[in-house]
């Protein structure tokens, strides 16, 4: 595919995510799609693999948080496409806000995803999913 194509491909991916779309996601994953999420200590760090397990993801992120994300800039060479991007929301367990500057890594073979790495301050996102334990003063 062309580096345009790769990019309308990943921008749709964002649009389907911001209308909350789940099944217009799928269509435009690889059934093997791995999506890595670095950190600990908040709800949605790990490896997800396959469609089952993206699907998963996708669950358990409307469980646990309320965010808004906002694709900024899309560079792209050969079969990948960077995404920067900024969200916000709150993690749901502990009612606190984050704000997230973010980069994903996306592979696009074919006109499906198949690869997903975040860079995310996960800093940010452990902090809001801290749940206090002091008591009061």
């Amino acid at each position: 595919m062309s580096i345009e194509k790769n990019i309308q491909t990943v921008k749709n991916f964002f649009a389907a995510i911001g209308r909350g779309d789940r099944e217009a996601l799928l269509a435009l994953v690889a059934e093997d799609i791995e999506w890595i999420i670095p950190g600990t200590d908040w709800p949605l760090a790990g490896t997800y693999r396959g469609q089952a397990g993206l699907a998963d993801m996708l669950e358990t992120a409307s469980r646990s948080m309320e965010t808004s994300t906002e694709p900024q800039e899309f560079v792209a060479q050969g079969d990948r496409v960077l995404v920067v991007g900024f969200a916000n929301g709150k993690v749901k367990a502990t009612n606190k806000p984050f704000e997230d500057d973010w980069i994903f890594a996306i592979t696009v073979q074919g006109d499906k995803l198949t690869s997903i790495r975040e860079y995310v301050d996960t800093q940010a996102l452990a902090r809001a999913a801290q749940v206090d334990t002091s008591g009061p003063a």
